[in-house]
């Protein structure tokens, strides 16, 4: 019996720096934001950051009382140079590109926010 998958199709950024994270993610990924309608005051800025082929997402302003929050991962061409612009761009690598056995490569990165992220390539198609 196969089990129902339920796909990610959205993702937050939490953070009490949104100006700083929007700039991070668009200098990193070219990801363009747009303002919402602010609820209970705070801001909300939605990006179409996957195109056709991924999800969406958003910046989440707090108030600075709980904790900045954020976990996904961007698919990349080529992990070690979206290090050095994460670097660049006033991130840190965490953890530096790696590949994988079976031939994915990955890196975890911190943006200014201090939000942990992952960035990935896939494995190298077969002929």
């Amino acid at each position: 019996m196969s089990r129902p998958t339920t796909p990610v199709t959205w993702f937050e950024i939490g953070t009490d720096r949104p100006e700083d994270a929007e700039r991070f993610y668009g200098e990193l990924f070219g990801w363009t934001f747009e303002e919402q309608a602010p609820t209970n005051g705070g801001s909300y800025r939605v990006t179409g950051a996957g195109g056709d082929t991924g999800i969406g997402g958003a910046i989440r302003a707090t108030d600075g009382t709980s904790p900045n929050y954020a976990v996904f991962y961007a698919e990349v061409t080529d992990v070690e140079q979206t290090c050095r612009r994460a670097e660049a761009a006033g991130g840190r690598v965490l953890v530096p590109a790696r590949t994988t056995p079976a031939g994915l490569t990955l890196a975890h990165l911190l943006d200014p926010a201090g939000n942990h992220l992952g960035v990935f390539a896939p494995p190298p198609q077969q002929p």
